[in-house]
């Protein structure tokens, strides 16, 4: 089956109407989408009030993608609202249950930071992810190019089969070591295809700090051509795995709706158990 959606429900302005409020536009979201990618979990791990809010406001068949907690991933270090790591990653299994009871956990994202290289110690911590995850599905996102030098990168997705983990498909402008390359592999029952856009001028974190970069870095709109090869490796890839998730993270110029409904009509996708849109009652 193959699932499209969008990073984040409360940054695409197109689908909601003017008077929505920031915590209701989950349900419009839903309305268009039935599968969304959570990234406000990477900052920090949410209320279980929260998590079965939305559970709620959602339709049976719709599924969440969640970012994990930036302490799991190390892009922090020393976390003081939690005794120990281990503490941490129960805190967000438990966060976890109402999506897992539900039925609405497609699986948790691990991007690693772009200093989580190939080394001993990141393979073992690999191991300790699955250990803390037990049975959730994960995804791994990598974010340093050596794991995918020639004589790394069978050994990596080996690792991933062996752990159970989704490897992440991430489509990003090539510019050497400051990115990594586009693999498609299966790994597992799962193909997961992020895609970030290709704005090379923009990708680089720029020196003047007040610039905002998430307003820079994924500033592109790909075209009929680029969505349509990505067509094409979907339909090929479908008869190796069950599911194809599909998110557009290209959004610092709200292109990444009008991009994902582009790819759901090339591949003659109609969802069906969809929230009414309120759009359209006007």
């Amino acid at each position: 089956m193959i699932h499209i959606g969008l990073s984040s429900f409360g940054d695409h302005p197109q689908l909601y109407l003017p008077e929505t409020k920031p915590n209701e536009r989950l349900a419009d979201y839903a309305s268009h989408y039935l599968l969304v990618e959570i990234d406000s979990t990477y900052y920090a791990i949410p209320r279980l009030a929260q998590v079965e809010k939305w559970v709620k406001m959602t339709p049976k068949k719709f599924k969440f993608i969640i970012k994990a907690y930036r302490g799991m991933t190390g892009h922090v270090k020393d976390d003081e609202r939690y005794a120990s790591k281990s503490e941490m990653f129960q805190a967000f299994r438990e966060a976890l249950s109402p999506y897992i009871e539900h039925k609405k956990l497609a699986y948790v994202l691990f991007q690693f930071p772009p200093w989580f290289d190939y080394r001993k110690d990141h393979l073992l911590y690999l191991k300790y992810v699955r250990q803390k995850m037990k049975d959730i599905p994960v995804a791994i996102e990598f974010r340093n190019r050596t794991w995918y030098d020639e004589k790394v990168k069978r050994e990596m997705l080996q690792l991933l089969r062996e752990l159970d983990f989704i490897h992440t498909a991430a489509d990003e402008p090539q510019i050497g070591d400051g990115s990594v390359p586009f693999v498609s592999d299966v790994v597992n029952e799962t193909l997961f295809i992020r895609l970030h856009g290709r704005n090379r001028a923009g990708w680089y974190r720029p020196k003047d700090r007040e610039t905002n970069w998430r307003e820079v870095r994924y500033l592109y709109r790909y075209n009929t051509e680029e969505l349509t090869a990505f067509k094409d490796l979907i339909l090929t890839k479908q008869a190796e795995v069950k599911n194809v998730y599909v998110i557009f993270n290209n959004n610092s110029g709200k292109d990444a709706h009008s991009n994902a409904s582009e790819l759901k009509r090339l591949l003659n996708i109609e969802e069906e158990g969809l929230l009414p849109s309120q759009l359209s009652l006007f």
